[in-house]
């Protein structure tokens, strides 16, 4: 039986009865339809996930938390001295597995001032290693430097956003050298951030679509919109960081209650860490651990926040949606297939004569039974095609209705996916068929009718 001539002769039958193939095949179209436009919906949501993640430092950041003193500790918790900067020190010179550590120090809601412009921000007194960690770019000027930190230098980096309520007469302004106070202290500016956005909002700018002018700020910076995973560029935009000593000489060595001095305080509010290689993370939290013990005096008051388990939760998560999903659409394909079973089925009917006829002339049951089941997948075929086109327009209103940060997002090999269902439906729909066919006694066949 030659392939090719089964082909054609199943697009004849097709066009020959057009409404009722279009019909047999709107199951199939649905299906494909619905089961690649949830694939790109999950692989969107997916994708601003992953983002959001690589914004706030990937898996590889690490951070080290206060915890609950464990019961036989509590007689003595008071020897440890908490998180402190020799922690950073002692996990900088012993800790091979750990790339950077910055101890941090914030100060919340800050005034920064310049020229009667004023804005409340987060400042973070921290070392240079802040920068790579927190995958920050410094897009102009430089890093803090250890010649900072030693001489206590009020010198600051800070974010785009920053720039932008400072100067919002200058737009475009790079600050380098400028001078703003910070509570009242002035600090030199001597880097400035990258401009952090999502990557559909990065394109827009860039192929100027309409729609990014919403985005952006006057200074021709585009700003996140608020959507999910927002939250991170707009804390990275307005991040100022100063060295870790000058916070702590100039805001942290007094500490008034009741008009009392409670002395300096010395303790971090964050100390970071990046692991050097993600395949041996167990290994560098144990390292780091038990460098820890060591300088909290063998007082387990800290623990590590690792976003490992939420990883990998959004993963499963997301593994189980596209299967309970993919199991949805797949009854929308099987119910196609049933379709295209009792089509087939009825065109059997319409042409017992006709494969009376051929048994007759020398056709085998085999070559019988290869005919139907390519009329059978060429109807596949051509539906997983309309399908295709009909997921483009789904995927299209999906985008307008779904948060940009988690638009959806076409991927090929879910493309070969829904196609490929489609193909096998329409292929096994037809066996049943194609069988029933081949068994047909030529002689009963020839008299139908």
């Amino acid at each position: 039986m030659n392939l090719w001539l089964g082909f054609l002769v199943g697009l004849k039958e097709i066009w020959a009865n057009k409404f009722r193939s279009f019909l047999t095949m709107s199951g199939v179209i649905l299906g494909v339809a619905s089961l690649l436009s949830m694939f790109s919906l999950t692989a969107g949501i997916a994708k601003g996930v992953r983002e959001y993640m690589k914004q706030i430092g990937g898996l590889e950041r690490v951070s080290v938390i206060g915890q609950e003193i464990p019961e036989d500790q509590q007689g003595y918790w008071e020897i440890s001295p908490g998180r402190t900067v020799q922690d950073a020190e002692a996990i900088a010179k012993s800790a091979h597995l750990v790339s950077y550590v910055t101890p941090v120090s914030s100060l919340a809601s800050a005034a920064v001032q310049r020229s009667g412009h004023t804005m409340r921000a987060e400042v973070s007194g921290c070392w240079p290693d802040f920068v790579p960690i927190n995958k920050h770019i410094i897009a102009s000027g430089r890093n803090l430097t250890h010649l900072d930190l030693e001489t206590g230098q009020r010198v600051c980096i800070v974010g785009r956003m920053v720039v932008e309520k400072l100067w919002p007469e200058r737009p475009n302004f790079d600050p380098l050298g400028e001078s703003i106070r910070i509570n009242d202290r002035p600090f030199r500016v001597v880097g400035v951030f990258d401009h952090y956005e999502r990557e559909i909002d990065k394109r827009r700018r860039e192929l100027g679509l309409r729609g990014a002018s919403k985005l952006s700020s006057g200074s021709g910076k585009p700003r996140s919109s608020g959507s999910r995973g927002s939250g991170a560029f707009d804390r990275k935009n307005s991040a100022i960081i100063i060295p870790i000593t000058t916070m702590f000489w100039e805001y942290k060595s007094a500490n008034v209650v009741s008009k009392e001095d409670q002395g300096p305080q010395y303790k971090l509010d964050a100390l970071t860490i990046q692991v050097a290689d993600t395949d041996r993370f167990d290994e560098t939290l144990d390292q780091v651990r038990t460098i820890l013990m060591s300088t909290h005096r063998e007082i387990e008051d800290f623990t590590f926040d690792t976003r490992q388990e939420f990883f990998d939760s959004m993963e499963q998560n997301m593994r189980n949606t596209r299967m309970s999903g993919g199991v949805i659409a797949g009854i929308s394909l099987i119910v196609g297939g049933i379709g295209i079973t009792n089509i087939m089925l009825a065109s059997i009917t319409e042409r017992i004569r006709e494969i009376g006829v051929r048994r007759a002339v020398g056709a085998k049951a085999r070559d019988i039974f290869v005919q139907i089941v390519v009329e059978s997948a060429v109807i596949g075929v051509i539906g997983g095609l309309l399908g295709l086109v009909a997921s483009a327009g789904v995927i299209q209103i999906l985008i307008a209705i779904s948060p940009e940060a988690n638009a959806p997002v076409v991927e090929f090999g879910d493309v070969l996916i829904s196609f490929g269902s489609a193909v096998i439906i329409g292929t096994f729909s037809g066996f049943y068929p194609a069988f029933k066919a081949s068994r047909l006694d030529p002689i009963e066949a020839l008299r139908y009718g």
